[in-house]
């Protein structure tokens, strides 16, 4: 059952001279328990993604166009309080730095406690009840003591495993977490993931995983969905993403990847840079990166198009199963 269904979101921000285009007709659905990667160099537009699916833009940034239906209800047409009764309950967001989300002046009682009482009628006792729950949830060692202590007090995989017990609190149906682990050292990062897969898979809750770590993804997500200049270039079952990329840039992202390196030998990457939103090319966005871009390539978008488990857009790929399918039909 479809828990999130976007189609064509266009985000735009305003500047001196106009606008320019920050997600460009995005579209995807997230199912009940579904998680979901979301991949990319910074600038994709994988963050501000998760920022509208959460109503949490702001100027100079907004929602241009399209729709975000959120258990049937269109996101971009609620009402202030509509919008407050939502985030955070039902649907929740975590971000890259936990100091972003904790008030470095309350303790992590008192925030827990308070975020709880915003949504539901409790008492303080019922909400620290509550709090300390979720804190034994994600395995933080003597959680009594953690209800009375700064944000400044605690590690930093410690303050994340918090913030995600906040995410929590309230059962939200959506989880969004981006780049989670992004701050923290790699064995505390395989701890975070595995923490979040857990919670995702006991509590039926869907997640959005923005990261630009295939590794990780490969581990944590079910479906992954490849950005490039805010647009999704490439779509479907992780598997099939990660074993046999077909869009170019995937199949850079992934050649990029240490562990696709020889020991001792330089490491692959995708040559020059994301364009930048105000200087956007013609045709394909990818296409002045590309080593089998075309004339086609540089005048034309490429509709994103599917081939059994994949949605891509390539102009190359589409050649590719023309091909195929006409001498599959002259055999």
């Amino acid at each position: 059952m479809t828990l999130l269904s976007v189609r064509d979101l266009t985000v735009k921000f305003k500047t001196r001279e106009s606008s320019v285009t920050a997600l460009d007709g995005i579209s995807f659905d997230i199912a009940r328990g579904e998680r979901v990667g979301v991949v990319g160099e910074s600038g994709a537009g994988k963050s501000i993604t998760g920022f509208a699916l959460m109503n949490l833009l702001s100027r100079p940034g907004y929602i241009d166009g399209g729709q975000i239906l959120f258990e049937g209800q269109d996101v971009t047409k609620m009402t202030p309080k509509q919008v407050r009764a939502m985030r955070g309950n039902r649907m929740a967001m975590i971000f890259q730095d936990p100091m972003v989300t904790l008030n470095p002046v309350l303790t992590i009682g008192q925030q827990m406690i308070e975020t709880l009482r915003a949504h539901r009628k409790l008492s303080k006792e019922e909400a620290r009840q509550i709090a300390l729950v979720k804190l034994k949830e994600v395995y933080i060692p003597s959680p009594e003591a953690r209800l009375d202590q700064y944000p400044h007090e605690l590690s930093g995989g410690m303050r994340q495993r918090i913030v995600i017990a906040i995410a929590l609190l309230l059962d939200p149906q959506l989880i969004i977490a981006d780049e989670p682990t992004t701050a923290l050292d790699v064995t505390i990062q395989a701890d975070i993931m595995d923490l979040l897969l857990e919670m995702c898979r006991s509590n039926m809750v869907g997640l959005m995983l923005i990261t630009h770590d295939l590794g990780v993804v490969s581990q944590v997500t079910e479906r992954t969905m490849v950005m490039y200049a805010g647009r999704i270039i490439e779509s479907g079952r992780t598997r099939s993403i990660i074993n046999d990329p077909q869009h170019p840039y995937t199949q850079g992202l992934i050649n990029a990847l240490p562990q696709q390196t020889p020991p001792g030998s330089r490491l692959k990457q995708i040559p020059g840079t994301m364009p930048t939103l105000s200087a956007m090319p013609q045709g394909c966005p990818f296409h002045p990166r590309c080593a089998l871009a075309t004339d086609e390539c540089r005048a034309v978008m490429p509709p994103l198009t599917q081939y059994g488990e994949v949605q891509v857009a390539c102009h190359e790929v589409q050649r590719l199963h023309r091909e195929l399918a006409k001498m599959e039909a002259a055999q």
